[in-house]
C-alpha cells in the first residue's frame, strides 16, 4: 500500500466517524430538546394540578314548602343542575371529588351535590332530576330515622345507591352532641358512628367512606375520632370551596334552601374559589361564656387578592376588620363582632375577596354556643 492509498483510507474512516458522530450529536440534541419540552409542559400543569378546587353544596329537602329553611324548590333545584351541565363542569360523588382533588388528573371545573337526612322527598323528587342530567350525588343518612314519617327506607336508599347516589354516615340518632358533658359525647359520637356504618353495610352492601356532622356541629375530639375511623372525608356545614390545603375533616359546603337558592346566588358561589389560608387563630369552633366577642385571625397567602375589596360578615351584627402586611408577603387579617354573638346557637363569619382578575374568594368559620338549644 503506498503512501497516498493510506492516507486515503484514514480519511475513509475519519470520514464514517465523522458521520455517526453528527448522527449521534443529532439525536441527542432532539432527545435533550423533547425533553426540555416535556419538562416545561410538565412545570405548567404543576401549578394547576395542587390549585385544583371542588365547590360543594348541601340540600336537604325537595319540593317541600312545609320547611323553607330546609327546601328547595324543585324549579331552583333544576336550575342549579341545568347550569352545572351548561357550563361544562364535571359533577361527582363527594368520595370520587377527594380522590380527584388529590390525584394528577387534569383539572377541571368540578362540583358536588351532597344531600343530608335522608328524607323521601329527595327521592320522591331530587333523584329523579339527578338521574335527568345524569349526575352522581352523596346521601348522607341518620340510620335511626330510616322507614320514618318523611324518611326513606332502606328500599329508596338500596335504589338511590343503584343509580349513582354514594350513601353516607350522618350518624345513628342525628344528635346535638355538642349539648352532652364531655364524657357522654365523644363516647356516642363515637358508637353511633361505627352503628351506621355496620346498619349501611348490611343493607346497601357497602360501608361508607364519607362523613357528614350533624347541623354542622363538631369539636376538635370529634373531628379526630371521625379521622381516626378511617373516612376518606368529612363534610361540615360552614360554607366555602374545597383545595387542596383543606382539612378533609372539614370540609366546607355551600348550603342550598329557599332563601339562598335562587340562580344568580348559586352560580356566584359555584364560581367562587378558595382563600388560601395557611393558618387561623384560634382553632376551636365554640363559644364560652368568658368570650362573647371573638377575635379570628387568619394567615393568608397575598398572591394577587385585592385586600382594598375586602368584605367581611358576622351573622346578627357588624363586623370589624383589621389587616397587617407580614415580613413575609403574607397577610394577617383579624375578624371581629361589633357586639356579642351569644345570642345564636351557630354564628358564621364570612370573608370574601377579589383578586386582580376579577375572581372571588372566600372563606368562612363556624362559631358554636351549646348553651342555646
Amino acid at each position: 500500500m503506498t503512501i497516498i492509498n493510506w492516507i486515503q483510507l484514514i480519511l475513509l474512516k475519519n470520514k464514517r466517524l465523522l458521520f455517526k458522530l453528527v448522527v449521534l450529536s443529532s439525536f441527542l440534541a432532539l432527545f435533550i430538546a423533547c425533553s426540555s419540552k416535556a419538562e416545561k409542559q410538565q412545570a405548567d400543569k404543576e401549578p394547576i394540578a395542587t390549585n385544583k378546587e371542588v365547590v360543594s353544596f348541601v340540600y336537604h329537602r325537595f319540593g317541600d314548602s312545609r320547611y323553607p329553611s330546609t327546601n328547595i324548590s324543585l324549579a331552583d333545584f333544576e336550575a342549579h343542575l341545568n347550569y352545572l351541565k351548561e357550563n361544562g363542569y364535571q359533577v361527582l360523588t363527594f368520595s370520587d371529588a377527594i380522590d380527584y382533588l388529590h390525584s394528577s388528573k387534569e383539572a377541571k371545573k368540578t362540583a358536588v351535590i351532597t344531600i343530608d337526612d335522608g328524607y323521601q322527598s329527595f327521592y320522591e323528587n331530587g333523584l329523579p332530576l339527578l338521574l335527568k342530567y345524569d349526575f352522581p350525588a352523596t346521601l348522607f343518612i341518620n340510620t335511626e330515622s330510616i322507614g320514618g314519617a318523611d324518611y326513606m327506607d332502606w328500599k329508596s336508599i338500596k335504589s338511590s345507591q343503584n343509580n349513582g347516589i354514594e350513601i353516607g354516615n350522618h350518624t345513628h340518632s342525628h344528635a346535638y352532641f355538642l349539648n352532652m358533658s364531655s364524657e357522654e359525647r365523644y363516647k356516642e359520637f363515637e358508637s353511633e358512628i361505627s352503628k351506621t356504618q355496620q346498619l349501611i353495610e348490611k343493607n346497601t352492601g357497602k360501608a361508607p367512606e364519607t362523613f357528614a356532622y350533624p347541623y354542622g356541629e363538631l369539636d376538635e375530639k370529634m373531628v379526630q375520632i371521625v379521622s381516626d375511623a378511617g373516612f376518606k372525608a368529612a363534610a361540615a356545614q360552614n360554607s366555602g370551596v374545597i383545595y387542596s390545603g383543606t382539612d378533609l375533616m372539614q370540609c366546607p359546603r355551600f348550603p342550598m334552601s329557599e332563601s339562598y337558592a335562587d340562580l344568580d346566588k348559586f352560580v356566584s358561589k359555584a364560581k367562587m374559589k378558595a382563600l388560601p389560608v395557611i393558618n387561623r387563630n384560634p382553632s376551636t369552633f365554640l363559644l364560652t361564656d368568658e368570650v362573647l366577642q371573638p377575635k379570628l385571625t387568619l394567615k393568608v397567602d397575598s398572591f394577587s387578592i385585592s385586600l382594598q375589596q375586602m368584605q367581611c360578615f358576622i351573622q346578627g351584627t357588624e363586623c370589624h376588620l383589621e389587616t397587617k402586611n407580614l415580613p413575609d408577603g403574607t397577610v394577617e387579617i383579624t375578624m371581629s363582632p361589633q357586639s356579642a354573638i351569644n345570642q345564636r346557637r351557630r354564628t358564621l363569619y364570612t370573608l370574601t375577596m377579589p383578586d386582580k382578575y376579577g375572581k372571588w374568594y372566600w372563606f368562612s368559620q363556624l362559631w358554636i354556643n351549646p348553651s342555646i338549644h
